[in-house]
This record gives structure tokens, C-alpha cells and sequence, in this order.
């Protein structure tokens, strides 16, 4: 069973940083793509970025493109997500996402396993 784990998440001031983690277990995850999306109070589940795990090919949101960057470490089993210069309409909770393939999904909806999502919060 895949399982996905996020940390990394808090709260921080405007113009910060945070790295985002999601440890990932359960499958070999070489045919996966992975992706990272938000949920703010009130809003529907928003795309950020995805990553396919044996290219490492990635796509990002127009909303956070230069700002965002997914990655993933192998030997860890884990995909990142850093944020940079990071803003209140940032605060969301953050989840991450898997799905078997190779299509880099934006639809939340594309992908089967999910984690319990980590909060970050962005203050003024």
C-alpha cells in the first residue's frame, strides 16, 4: 500500500522559506509521478507542481513558477517542494500526490494516493 508522508510545513513570515517533505513508501516509485497541490479555507484543491520520478521532468502552476521548485532524492524515497519568497496567499494546507504513469497531471482528481497534507501559514 503506498503511503505518503508530509512534514516540513509551518508558520513563517513574508519573503521566507520553507522546504516542503514527503516521505514516500510502499511501492517502487521509478513509474510514478508525484505531485504536490493546496487547499486554502474555502477553496477547492489547487495544482502547484508535479514531478515524474525517472525523469524528473516537472511542471509548475503558473501561480508559483519561479518561486517553487519539486524535486526528488531516490536513495530517500522522498519529493520536495521548496518554496521561495512566499506569500500570504501561499497559506494552504499541502498535500502530496501519486499517481502510476508518466502523464505529468495538474488534475487532483488524475491522481489515487494522498497524504494528510501539512499546513503552511504565511503571515504579513
Amino acid at each position: 500500500q503506498v503511503q505518503l508522508v508530509e512534514s516540513g510545513g509551518g508558520l513563517v513570515q513574508a519573503g521566507g522559506s520553507l522546504r516542503l517533505s514527503c516521505a514516500a513508501s510502499g511501492r517502487t516509485f521509478s513509474s510514478y509521478v508525484m505531485g504536490w497541490f493546496r487547499q486554502a479555507p474555502g477553496k477547492e484543491r489547487e495544482f502547484v507542481a508535479t514531478i515524474r520520478w525517472t525523469s524528473a521532468d516537472t511542471y509548475y502552476a503558473d501561480s508559483v513558477k519561479g518561486r517553487v521548485t519539486i524535486s526528488r532524492d531516490n536513495a530517500k524515497n522522498t519529493v520536495y517542494l521548496q518554496i521561495n519568497t512566499l506569500k500570504p496567499e501561499d497559506t494552504a494546507v499541502y498535500y502530496c500526490a501519486a499517481v502510476r504513469g508518466y502523464l505529468l497531471h495538474q488534475d487532483h482528481r488524475e491522481y489515487d494516493y494522498w497524504g494528510q497534507g501539512t499546513q503552511v501559514t504565511v503571515s504579513s
